[in-house]
């Protein structure tokens, strides 16, 4: 009885040392920030926008619909320093910006022009920003466009553009999700340079942010992914866009699904092949004193169209189709490798395979690497079979002549 009187008290000592959550936050007191934009300003360094949820007209449970407002507002400020103008911006905002559930950023043409170093920094330090954050540039738009538009299947307008990025990646092959945290590691690495995802609005651009662009059935301002971004040492350089991208998306091993269209005899684009499963292997060798990448693909995949006449059953007829994919995917790649060594970008890696294979010659290497990366030679192997034909073995209508 003694022992447990003498433990009682000691708990109770010791909780009076105990502190309540010193650090709480009320839902009230707080703006909690979707998305973010980046612009230049007119007179100061930075414009930065701010996509606010209003939770009071957003449901994302089972139940009923939220409130007949609009989902989301948007707040914008300057400043010398993207802390500055989020501090400015407290003028305007009844709450605290809360950046815990931010899920983009997206920067301006302009500005990834001059440099992403200074606004990286503090993304990358304040620790209530996650850096797993998806990270876009505008094309020919502001930041502000892109943060400021609705979108008709996702009541929050963020959500559009990251899952348009997550569809984009699994289906065509020509995007694929960049975070923070991806640039940040393709900035520091010695052998590799960052892409980011580009984005663009078209359309009607006045209307996007418009309540009555969400009354049409086919909005008049369009957001979609477009092309990637190429950087070297944190400022944008260039554009790889359609199938070059794709061609990125394959020699960083991330492609899940595309299209490959082939021709057949004086029928173009008559075959499209859909991968189902791919694996890209990068190595390098030391050939007479320099490095030589050797690019390896292996691709199983279905035949999804067929516009052309041909007999899916016989074994050399799809022996055919699968060597004109080979040689469609090499030349693919070949022209994405062709056009980053144009902008002596190395977006793929290929320093840093060179760094593995011989580290006392990337030594010699890494101080000049952008320009032997622009004469570098590169080899692509690729090994292409075709594992079905969906549910037909000749088109439906290869019998109307006969």
């Amino acid at each position: 009885m003694r022992k447990i009187t003498v433990v009682t008290l000691l708990v109770i000592i010791c909780s009076s040392f105990l502190s309540a959550c010193w650090n709480q936050k009320e839902l009230t007191d707080l703006a909690f920030v979707m998305a973010v934009g980046i612009d230049k300003g007119e007179d100061k360094k930075f414009s930065v926008s701010f996509q606010i949820v209003n939770p009071a007209n957003v449901n994302l449970g089972q139940g009923s619909g939220g409130g007949q407002g609009l989902p989301i507002a948007v707040y914008s400020s300057s400043g010398d320093t993207v802390t500055e103008a989020a501090r400015n911006a407290t003028k305007q905002i009844s709450r605290r910006l809360y950046y815990a559930h931010t899920n983009l950023v997206a920067i301006s043409e302009e500005v990834a022009k001059d440099g992403l170093l200074n606004i990286l920094d503090v993304l990358d330090r304040d620790p209530e920003f996650r850096t797993t954050t998806q990270l876009v540039i505008t094309r020919g738009t502001p930041a502000i466009v892109l943060v400021s538009s609705l979108a008709n299947l996702d009541k929050l307008p963020v959500n559009k553009i990251t899952k348009e990025i997550k569809a984009t990646e699994a289906m065509l092959g020509e995007n694929m999700q960049i975070t923070i945290d991806d640039f940040i590691s393709g900035l520091l690495s010695k052998g590799k340079e960052p892409i980011v995802n580009g984005y663009k609005v078209t359309g009607d651009v006045e209307m996007a942010g418009r309540a009555g662009d969400l009354l049409e059935t086919k909005t008049k301002a369009i957001l979609s992914a477009d092309g990637l971004a190429v950087f070297k040492k944190g400022k944008l350089i260039g554009w790889i866009e359609h199938e070059k991208a794709r061609g990125v998306i394959w020699i960083l091993d991330k492609v899940k699904s595309t299209a490959v269209n082939v021709d057949w005899g004086e029928k173009k684009e008559a075959i499209t092949m859909a991968p189902l499963r791919t694996k890209t292997k990068v190595a390098a060798k030391i050939k007479q004193g320099k490095p030589v990448i050797d690019i390896s693909i292996k691709d199983e995949g279905w035949i999804s169209e067929v516009n052309t006449a041909i007999d899916l059953t016989d074994p050399n007829e799809i022996e055919k189709i699968d060597k004109l994919v080979e040689k469609e995917i090499k030349r693919q790649i070949m022209a994405t490798v062709k056009e980053a060594q144009k902008m002596k970008s190395d977006i793929f890696g290929f320093g840093e395979k060179v760094h593995k294979k011989d580290p006392k010659l990337w030594k010699k290497l890494k101080g000049n690497w952008d320009e032997h990366f622009a004469e570098l030679e590169v080899n692509v192997k690729v090994d292409s079979y075709s594992r079905r034909e969906g549910i037909r073995t000749k088109p439906f209508w290869s019998n109307f002549n006969q």
